[in-house]
């Protein structure tokens, strides 16, 4: 749900990173950049409006002033929506270089699709639904 939330409103080059084996507080991290302050707050926006109508709300929102890095804690799935400059700068991508990545093509909706998250699990006891690959 996440990631075609984002993919429907132009978030830039989506990548979802499975950081469950090395992660003690996520099983996934879900990055993205938008274009400017206002498309970074309006993706976080949409992103928020569509869990909260599934029932998912998060535990926290950090970033939404300064509208350069908006991190969201829906518990096992963390959210970074990035102003390009500053995910330049802190390069998430290379710091979790050793956890499978997966490039989402915001071209292709089956790609999107196939690799969304349908919300976070309510406990860290509970395996998430793996992302499917076609």
């Amino acid at each position: 749900m996440v990631v075609e939330t984002i993919v429907a409103h132009k978030g830039i080059e989506p990548v979802l990173l499975e950081v469950t084996k090395f992660c003690s507080f996520a099983d996934f991290f879900i990055l993205c950049s938008g274009g400017s302050q206002r498309h970074v707050l309006a993706l976080a926006q949409h992103v928020e409006e569509a869990l909260a109508q599934a029932g998912v709300k998060p535990l926290g929102v950090e970033g939404r002033e300064e509208g350069q890095w908006v991190l969201m804690d829906y518990n096992t799935v963390v959210v970074h929506i990035f102003l390009q400059p500053r995910r330049e700068f802190y390069n998430l991508e290379d710091l979790w270089s050793e956890v499978p990545k997966t490039q989402i093509d915001i071209d292709s909706s089956t790609q999107a699709t196939s690799t969304s998250l349908s919300e976070p699990r309510p406990d860290a006891d509970t395996p998430p639904e793996p992302p499917h690959h076609e």
